[in-house]
């Protein structure tokens, strides 16, 4: 009897322990997991969503990377979509950012450009219209944008200081109003100058495809411009081996490799 009472006591010991280590386990997976963020957005901006296949689509997805043939190197990039660590692979030249800061790895010294605005500038571009989800953002109306004799509705975009390297840059989404597709994005550039400008370039999208279930652009084209007149062709960027994935990088991919240094900007956020 008292070997009995001996095994059953010690089970019940073991068994309480398991159930309080499970318990902890429950809490530390409920800690991790965060509850999903409920966001209003304007009508309009809704449904240019749904037409590229819905924002909540998009936020299941961990990893983007793609590739920009350029000369003499490809570019290929890609980017944690939660926290926007980011890795810019052109042939030798690497450079990324790690949640934290800008790094640059040019054993050659040949890399003429400016990292820390160029680490994520075309995600950015690329990743339109979703990217107009994010947090920090204030939407407004705009005039119609008129091009080839067809009129694009608008939504203007603002950010909340400390938002982004450039927060006084501004943006326009223009859209097709019969499909609700993106059509245009004007913006301007504050990044050398932190001062406002009403310089708006213009970037035409009317060249999708669909990658998993949401539509993303196979290219992107810049016109030349006066003002909101909308003039001819300037140059186009194409993107290739487009890829989604709800995994995220194995850990320490984003981080500085070893011969790679730190580089200053005026943000880095």
């Amino acid at each position: 009897m008292k070997k009995i009472a001996f095994v059953v006591l010690a089970l019940s010991v073991f068994s309480c322990k398991d159930n309080s280590e499970k318990e902890k386990e429950m809490k530390i997976i409920k800690n991790e997991v965060s509850e999903p963020v409920v966001r209003k957005y304007p009508e309009a901006l809704e449904k240019v969503f749904n037409a590229h296949g819905g924002i909540n689509a998009w936020g299941k997805y961990r990893t983007l990377t793609y590739e920009i043939p350029r000369e003499p190197n490809k570019e290929i990039h890609t980017v944690d979509l939660y926290n926007r660590k980011d890795v810019v692979l052109m042939g030798n030249v690497e450079l990324g950012f790690d949640g934290t800061q800008v790094w640059l790895q040019d054993p050659d010294n040949s890399y003429q450009g400016d990292p820390v605005f160029y680490h994520n500038l075309m995600f950015y571009f690329y990743a339109m219209p979703f990217v107009l989800g994010d947090k920090g953002i204030h939407y407004g109306g705009t005039e119609d944008l008129e091009f080839e004799g067809k009129s694009y509705p608008g939504i203007s975009i603002t950010y909340d200081n400390g938002i982004g390297t450039s927060p006084k840059d501004e943006y326009y989404l223009h859209y097709d109003p019969e499909t609700h597709q993106m059509a245009w994005l004007g913006y301007t550039v504050t990044y050398r100058t932190g001062e406002d400008s009403d310089n708006i370039k213009w970037i035409r999208y009317n060249d999708w495809k669909k990658v998993a279930d949401v539509l993303l652009p196979k290219s992107i084209s810049w016109y030349d411009y006066e003002g909101r007149t909308i003039k001819q062709v300037k140059n186009t960027v194409h993107f290739e081996n487009i890829q989604l994935s709800e995994k995220p990088k194995r850990n320490g991919f984003y981080q500085k490799p070893e011969g790679a240094v730190f580089v200053e900007g005026k943000s880095q956020t």
